[in-house]
């Protein structure tokens, strides 16, 4: 579990609060284009996605992301069993191209992760930081295994950026996932951030494991 080092949280705190207020001010015109989208566009319904995720400590707080799938997506993801049961299978996600519930527009700004832009909220807020283990649902602590590495990895705050991301974003399934990001969770420090930093934004540009 990491190291109560107060000095790297509190900088760390800090960090997160500059760069979430600069991205919201520096990202406004894409919200605003995005958020135009949805009100004129075909596939008109609420502009942002929540979801309830496990945060640090087992706090629970909604995920804030720009819609990239229809109305009604989850319930109708739980109606169909075989699409369910190949969601669970794949690790709690599916592939863009065999997911029938989300859009063109969503598939759009998946690839060039628009769609994670309202997290700086999350980052504002407090429930997230820039960098950290991926904030996962209730099911998926399951993957994670006996409770110490639960505990393990509900020891930080989940980030918007991870490691488990940066390595290989969606192409990594569970249980190889949990390992990675309980890695992070040992070596994390402001330098090893600024590396996982690197490797999201190289991850997103060159689109590795995007869907």
């Amino acid at each position: 579990m990491i190291r109560k080092n107060f000095g790297y949280i509190y900088f760390k705190r800090f960090l997160d609060i500059s760069a979430a207020v600069f991205a919201l001010i520096i990202f406004s015109p894409i919200f605003a284009l995005i958020t135009l989208f949805y009100l004129f566009g075909k596939n008109k319904g609420p502009v942002f996605y929540k979801q309830k995720r496990v945060g640090q400590n087992g706090h629970y707080f909604y995920i804030y992301k720009f819609r990239s799938m229809i109305v009604n997506a989850e319930e109708k993801l739980y109606a169909n069993k075989a699409l369910y049961q190949k969601f669970v299978d794949n690790g709690y996600k599916l592939a863009t191209k065999e997911d029938p519930r989300i859009t063109t527009f969503g598939a759009f700004i998946r690839k060039t992760s628009l769609d994670e832009l309202p997290q700086f909220l999350n980052i504002l807020y407090g429930d997230m930081t820039i960098i950290g283990p991926r904030p996962v649902v209730d099911k998926e602590l399951v993957e994670y295994g006996n409770q110490e590495r639960v505990a393990k990895l509900l020891s930080v705050k989940p980030g918007a950026m991870g490691l488990w991301q940066g390595t290989g974003r969606s192409e990594i399934p569970y249980p190889e996932r949990a390992d990675i990001e309980l890695e992070y969770v040992d070596k994390a420090s402001i330098w090893f951030d600024f590396k996982v930093m690197f490797l999201n934004v190289k991850a997103i540009l060159v689109g590795t494991g995007a869907q």
